[in-house]
């Protein structure tokens, strides 16, 4: 699905002082990001602190930004979890006319072997919607291994893609290299954007591109492009700040980063909290540099 190509950015829920979703700084948000680069938007991923919103307020954020959106760019929804059945009747039960694919998150904390997750996501492919396969075992407890990965891509070609964030940088590239040609796989690890493009990868979706479009969509286009000297020039220049984001969790650092730049408030709910002083007195210094 050629429409999913690039910089993906998975948004934060920005929020006002009292907690309550911040719409208005929503939408500078979106326009940021659309107007700078971005080639397309996922909602309701982890970093939008989706685990802490209520079904409402998730409608509210889903109709907010296919509002603002209002067709410019491709959209992808967040709709994952760890009870299988669940997760196949909200997607049956959403309405996904308005988005490109679904991004469904592995299960986590009960930690399945490579069969259940196989199952899992074929239980998931059977709904016929555009999913994309989300591994981060960072979060979940559990990697999908490159053949897992594979035997899925070959089966069920309503498995468009794999976000992949893996620690381990050659797992992405098996995948890149024995996939079929109708799957794609994109960095789920900012860090990882360049190698994975330039490997064969679709791009990325990403946190730290929310943060600076237009450097990090450049970065992916000039790798599309085979200019490899100037992409690793913005890759080397954006390395520092996206580690700072995470050394702390996600989203507190990207939230520094948006609320310096004035685009939404430095506001996260229970169980995350701000970046600590002395994080984000790093990451404003490194603001400078960029």
């Amino acid at each position: 699905m050629s429409n999913l190509k690039g910089v993906g950015v998975a948004l934060v829920t920005p929020f006002n002082e009292d907690l309550s979703v911040d719409f208005d700084s929503l939408t500078k948000l979106v326009d940021y990001n659309i107007d700078n680069g971005t080639n397309y938007l996922v909602v309701l991923g982890t970093t939008a602190e989706a685990a802490t919103l209520s079904n409402d307020e998730k409608k509210q954020v889903i109709e907010h930004i296919i509002k603002v959106n209002n067709k410019r760019v491709p959209l992808v929804l967040g709709i994952g979890g760890n009870n299988t059945m669940e997760v196949v009747k909200q997607i049956e039960e959403t309405d996904l006319s308005d988005f490109e694919a679904v991004l469904s998150v592995s299960p986590y904390y009960n930690k399945p072997n490579q069969e259940g997750l196989y199952q899992h996501y074929k239980a998931i492919a059977a709904t016929g919607k555009n999913i994309i396969i989300y591994n981060v075992p960072s979060r979940t407890g559990q990697n999908i291994e490159a053949d897992t990965t594979l035997r899925l891509a070959k089966e069920f070609p309503n498995l468009i893609m794999i976000k992949e964030a893996a620690p381990n940088i050659l797992q992405y590239f098996d995948i890149v290299r024995k996939k079929p040609a109708n799957f794609n796989l994109v960095s789920g690890d900012d860090e990882y954007t360049l190698p994975v493009t330039l490997a064969g990868g679709n791009g990325v979706i990403s946190v730290i591109g929310q943060a600076y479009p237009k450097e990090f969509s450049t970065m992916v286009q000039l790798a599309f492009d085979g200019k490899v000297k100037e992409a690793y020039d913005i890759h080397n220049k954006l390395v520092d700040i996206t580690r700072l984001i995470f050394a702390e969790g996600n989203p507190c650092g990207v939230k520094t980063i948006l609320a310096e730049m004035g685009i939404i408030r430095n506001t996260l709910r229970l169980p995350l909290t701000k970046a600590s002083e002395g994080l984000q007195d790093k990451i404003k210094a490194e603001m400078k540099n960029i």
